[in-house]
């Protein structure tokens, strides 16, 4: 197998996170999005949608979507256990990464489209799109704020794959320069304590 990758994107830092965690080793080879080398034919043919990261299988095939990857390789690698070990675990650490993507990394990703000059000319910026996806983040903030207490981990006492896609996120916002609503303290704890492991390097 082998993992097509983009440093600087949070979608492929969540899986590298993940890798990381588990101690699984795979090769990557390096897609720079920036200079459009995902929209080249060659890897339109790996994914037509143009996106990181890319898993190659061994028959040649192709997974395309970073939460699918995780949880194949999860499948092949379950020990440790990132998505939990009884379906009740294994719903609430689902439900708090989905919290973690939809309602943080993919807001941040709004606010930073509708603010950044390096958007801007490249699509249509709203300021209204841009408020509400402010607003919306600092909900999904606060949701994940109380669910983390005082836990070392977003889903409790271990890190599970929710810790690897909040990261990407909070990391995200941090290059975007998107501010986080300072009263989510937890969510800060959460974010130092968790980039001192070597997996946040990842």
């Amino acid at each position: 197998m082998k993992l097509y990758d983009f440093a600087m994107a949070p979608n492929p830092k969540k899986v590298r996170v993940y890798l990381a965690e588990k101690g699984i080793s795979l090769p990557l080879e390096p897609v720079n999005i920036a200079a459009g080398e995902s929209r080249t034919p060659e890897f339109l043919k790996k994914n037509p949608l143009g996106g990181v990261p890319v898993l190659e299988l061994d028959d040649g095939s192709y997974l395309t979507e970073s939460l699918v990857i995780i949880e194949y390789l999860e499948e092949l690698h379950p020990t440790p256990p990132m998505i939990g070990t009884s379906p009740l675990e294994r719903a609430r650490v689902r439900e708090l990464e989905r919290i973690a993507e939809l309602g943080i990394l993919q807001r941040v990703g709004t606010i930073f489209q509708n603010t950044s000059p390096f958007f801007a000319g490249r699509v249509k910026q709203s300021a209204d799109a841009a408020e509400t996806a402010r607003n919306q983040l600092n909900t999904a903030l606060k949701v994940l704020d109380a669910r983390i207490g005082n836990h070392p981990f977003v889903a409790g006492d271990r890190p599970t794959i929710a810790d690897c896609t909040l990261l990407a996120a909070l990391e995200f916002a941090e290059f975007g320069q998107v501010a986080l609503d300072p009263s989510c303290t937890n969510v800060a704890r959460w974010l130092r304590d968790f980039k001192q492991r070597p997996s946040a390097q990842a």
